[in-house]
């Protein structure tokens, strides 16, 4: 990455995801490839942070992580099986509500977490704030294709139940994604539903379709699912039930036919042999839909750069996570979703920030 990032400062909640704090600290002072890494401010349980620190970073590099990251104490965590509203109220010093009150006060440009999703959604509202006009914030993920081509997929899990103008909304943001964050000039806009024609779908998607065509979008009409892989459109929305269904679906298809094809390798001798001539192409294909590679998925809506990671993040997602962070930093991601939205006033019915799950 350029010169830019050397001003990008990326709050990193190192007490969040399943591996935390060590796959967390390792993955975020992984930058030895890097020019120009961004500076990391590594939120959490100070002690903790430290041994970590002192496990994964060799004496020789240690001088040039402490000039790069900086510590800030958060003495409480949020698990992930605790209810993300009620935890972010009662834990105002965890590392999730810290890591993102240092977006909202400026001090970081983005955040990342591996940590509980709902919580950093429920922090996301209380401190950085939805940019207004925006109803509900959505969470996107990127799906593979068949080629370079890849199909960001929104809502995936931040509201389970939306209206029909919501999922409005997360088209015009998908698509500002699609455009800044995946180089893609012309966006493709599908409504995912049960089958291509507008008539069809749920009652929620057919109130949805007209919607979609008189939004600022280029809207190519419904998609199903399994067509979610082969690149005809280039965001899908849908609801977040739905959405992480389809989500968590793909994902263990994608893990059940590698399990398959590794057990089928060792059958037999031939079939070893056929293996490993395969195997420099199964491991670009598997690169493909490993969502280490991802990162991690901006929460769009909100009014500042915040990254969910996958809470089974190891190193080397935490570190794509930081670099998916650090560009929607650079290119101001939020900010060209905020002169997107219609300009109209707040949603009426939206109910306060501390009832949002």
């Amino acid at each position: 990455m350029g010169a830019a990032a050397a001003g990008i400062t990326v709050a990193v909640d190192a007490m969040g995801g399943d591996n935390a704090p060590d796959a967390v600290v390792q993955g975020a002072v992984g930058w030895n490839h890097d020019s120009a890494p961004p500076r990391i401010l590594l939120v959490g349980r100070g002690e903790a942070i430290e041994a970590a620190l002192a496990r994964h970073v060799d004496a020789g590099r240690m001088a040039e992580v402490r000039s790069r990251v900086d510590i800030v104490h958060a003495a409480e965590v949020v698990e992930m099986d605790e209810h993300p509203a009620q935890a972010v109220r009662a834990k105002r010093d965890s590392s999730i509500v810290r890591a993102c009150e240092l977006v909202a006060s400026g001090r970081a440009q983005a955040v990342v977490s591996a940590g509980n999703s709902g919580a950093v959604l429920a922090a996301a509202l209380f401190t950085v704030k939805r940019i207004p006009g925006v109803a509900r914030p959505a969470i996107g993920a990127l799906l593979p294709g068949l080629d370079e081509r890849r199909t960001f997929l929104l809502d995936v899990g931040a509201n389970a139940d939306v209206r029909p103008e919501w999922l409005a909304q997360f088209a015009v943001m998908g698509s500002v994604h699609a455009r800044e964050m995946m180089g893609v000039a012309e966006p493709r806009v599908a409504l995912l539903s049960n089958g291509e024609e507008p008539g069809k779908g749920s009652a929620l998607i057919q109130a949805a379709h007209p919607l979609l065509a008189a939004a600022p979008i280029r809207f190519t009409g419904n998609v199903e699912g399994r067509e979610l892989l082969n690149g005809v459109c280039d965001v899908a929305v849908t609801d977040g039930f739905t959405g992480n269904i389809a989500l968590k679906t793909a994902e263990g298809v994608g893990e059940y036919l590698f399990t398959v094809l590794r057990n089928e390798a060792r059958e037999s001798r031939r079939a070893m042999l056929g293996g490993l001539l395969l195997k420099p192409r199964l491991r670009a294909i598997r690169d493909r839909v490993d969502y280490r590679a991802t990162g991690g998925a901006l929460l769009l809506g909100v009014a500042g750069e915040v990254v969910i990671a996958h809470g089974r993040s190891d190193a080397t997602a935490i570190d794509n996570a930081i670099r998916v962070a650090r560009t929607a930093a650079e290119r101001n991601v939020s900010g060209v979703i905020a002169a997107a939205m219609p300009r109209q006033p707040e949603p009426a019915g939206v109910a306060p920030t501390e009832e949002l799950p």
